[in-house]
């Protein structure tokens, strides 16, 4: 299993996770073409998608969405609660029901609720027969079923969103900076250490941080918040950035 970012902050997110012939896209948060010249760059044409999932329907997540399914004929997954706030009917949507897993193509796909601003919104465990990989961004805090459901994953794609002290002086609004920060938000730096220090992290292999705000927060101040927790661990540390995003990366079972 490999996966890679097509970019990952507040002005999109697309993530491309692939295993034998099937290929997710999860989530679309940029143009058609956007999307499209994001994907040659990892060498992929849109037609070798098999389907797009979609974590909630704010628009750094489902831009694209809509022109991308309609022009390659691709299967849309989200839950109920999202189409609906969508306003889409049912053609060419899959309804994906919250904490079960579903069979697409070679690759097993978790939905997993999480707590965040938007109608049903979900996050995703992807696995094959020996490979588990999570992704976690906009999650307002984490919850114990979160903690129950990432155990045991070779690869996670993780938010650190903001830095409470770069927040809390920023150029955000009180409303905005109180919806950021809130339960029902985005998780800050120290969340996500929080959540890496709850996780049997013997598998974990690879982690990459995502989500980073370019207002609220910065690269460096992320890897120090997870650097306490990450100090006997032997895996690796990457960004996906709003631009570049971040290149193919293998996700392999812990020897």
């Amino acid at each position: 299993m490999r996966y890679c970012s097509l970019g990952s902050g507040s002005k999109g997110n697309a993530t491309v996770i692939e295993h034998g012939g099937t290929r997710l896209l999860v989530d679309c948060g940029f143009s058609l073409r956007s999307t499209e010249q994001r994907l040659a760059v990892a060498g992929l044409h849109a037609s070798q998608l098999t389907a797009i999932l979609v974590t909630h329907e704010h628009s750094d997540h489902v831009h694209g969405v809509e022109k991308l399914a309609r022009r390659y004929n691709l299967p849309v997954f989200m839950t109920a609660g999202t189409r609906h706030a969508l306003g889409l009917g049912t053609e060419g949507i899959e309804t994906l029901a919250l904490d079960r897993s579903i069979e697409i193509g070679d690759l097993r796909v978790e939905s997993v609720a999480v707590p965040h601003d938007a109608r049903e919104p979900c996050q995703f465990i992807v696995e094959n027969d020996t490979t588990r990989f999570g992704l976690l961004t906009d999650t307002g805090m984490i919850t114990p079923w979160i903690i129950e459901r990432y155990q045991q994953l070779d690869g996670l794609l993780l938010e650190a969103n903001y830095d409470p002290d770069m927040l809390a002086s920023g150029p955000y609004p009180p409303r905005l900076k109180a919806r950021v920060g809130g339960q029902h938000g985005h998780l800050s730096n120290q969340q996500a250490a929080g959540l890496l220090a709850e996780l049997d992290r013997q598998r974990l292999k690879h982690l990459a941080v995502a989500h980073i705000s370019e207002k609220n927060n910065h690269p460096d101040l992320a890897r120090d918040a997870l650097s306490g927790v990450l100090a006997d661990w032997s895996g690796q540390l990457l960004v996906a950035c709003q631009n570049q995003g971040l290149p193919w990366q293998p996700i392999h079972q812990a020897a």
